[in-house]
């Protein structure tokens, strides 16, 4: 019995010692082995992946003679969240011992499979709905929960979007639904569930309001209504720290967070009130938290990183958080955030990631990157000059 993956590779394998022995001698029928149709040939593994539904194969019927004297029986096994083959179920064995009934095992052992990862993903949904249920039936606006993959496990109220599966921007953001009518998704967790919100027109008939925040480098802006705003420290700060706090903050946390022990309520409050006054930015109070549609470039990428897509969290990391800011919050969140970009490309099998890490105004002085950098890039990629260069002044700079 053998398990590939979706690329027709061998995971798994297992049966009598004697014909596993005999099947990796006689045509490298081994764990590690590419079976799908490109490189082996007509066969039970390539072809279902190939035909998208389960084959058996006989003999003669295999391409290579060295096979042909093996019978196999294949069926693809299907994620049943986006309907993708992630593999395939095979039995394998002597045209002289094959028993008529494999066919029926092999699909029936598939079907297994997906029914039990169903199960699993109804198990999921199940969860995101008791977890974040209020969120999208305690609002008088139209919402949705959809899950990673974009499929709706709810809404309210019931039918509003007319569609199973919703194209999201896998970091949340303003996006079309199937009826051209502008939306919001807004990530929720590290499963990458998001909270979708139709965006109603503005009052004087223009486009719906979103505002995008730019925090990583420099400088600090928000775009509200198409105009670019740049931001004084103290307002790039309150923003940044309600940003990075979807529970939201109470006044002595925001004021610990921006001032340390010498915070002061009055203070904070005076900060917030002038920060809504000039942005016009809808901040909620007890406790301070956004309030509205908002897209922000930290949490862009730190829902990049949750889902392993390394290169382009790395390619959307234009430097650190606010890097002139010393308020106390700021600091560790800009810590943390770089500390994790920089761990995840440092032991992640991506170079195009790293090189991205490299181009950042951290990564350019990161001698341990470009050293990883000279060492894994091909020989003839022009980039292992510009790694050699840049070894060389971090040295000369010591």
């Amino acid at each position: 019995m053998v398990v590939s993956d979706a690329d027709g590779t061998l995971l798994w394998l297992e049966g009598a010692a004697r014909v596993r022995l005999s099947a990796a001698n006689s045509m490298n029928f081994a764990v590690g082995a590419l079976w799908s149709e490109s490189g082996a040939g007509t066969n039970a593994i390539g072809t279902a992946l190939a035909a998208d539904h389960a084959v058996q194969v006989f003999a003669a019927e295999h391409f290579n003679e060295v096979v042909q004297a093996w019978t196999c029986a294949a069926a693809p096994v299907h994620d049943p969240d986006t309907g993708h083959v992630l593999g395939i179920i095979d039995l394998t064995s002597r045209m002289s011992t094959v028993h008529p009934h494999s066919f029926a095992v092999a699909v029936a052992t598939a079907g297994a499979v997906e029914a039990h990862l169903r199960c699993l993903m109804h198990e999921a949904d199940a969860r995101l709905r008791s977890r974040y249920g209020d969120r999208v039936l305690g609002g008088s606006d139209a919402r949705a929960l959809v899950t990673s993959g974009g499929r709706v496990i709810g809404a309210e109220p019931d039918g509003w979007i007319a569609a199973d599966r919703l194209a999201v921007p896998a970091t949340g953001g303003e996006f079309s639904l199937p009826s051209g009518q502008r939306a919001f998704a807004e990530p929720l967790d590290r499963e990458g569930a998001l909270l979708v919100r139709r965006l109603e027109p503005a009052p004087a008939g223009g486009n719906p309001s979103v505002i995008r925040l730019r925090l990583l480098g420099e400088p600090a802006s928000v775009v509200v209504d198409g105009r670019v705003i740049a931001l004084r420290r103290r307002q790039a700060e309150i923003l940044a720290l309600l940003c990075l706090s979807s529970g939201g903050l109470t006044t002595e946390e925001l004021g610990s967070s921006l001032y340390g022990d010498a915070a002061r309520n009055s203070t904070v409050r005076g900060e917030v009130s002038r920060l809504r006054k000039r942005l016009e930015v809808p901040i909620d109070t007890d406790p301070y938290r956004l309030h509205g549609h908002v897209e922000c470039d930290v949490g862009r990428v730190q829902a990049l990183l949750r889902r392993g897509a390394l290169l382009e969290a790395a390619e959307l990391y234009a430097g650190p958080l606010l890097p002139h800011s010393d308020a106390p919050g700021l600091v560790r969140e800009r810590d943390a955030l770089e500390g994790w970009m920089r761990h995840a490309v440092m032991t992640g099998d991506d170079d195009e990631a790293l090189w991205a890490w490299a181009q950042s105004p951290t990564g350019r002085d990161d001698q341990a990157a470009w050293k990883r950098l000279l060492g894994t890039l091909g020989f003839h990629d022009p980039r292992r000059s510009q790694a050699a260069a840049q070894i060389g002044r971090l040295r000369g700079a010591r």
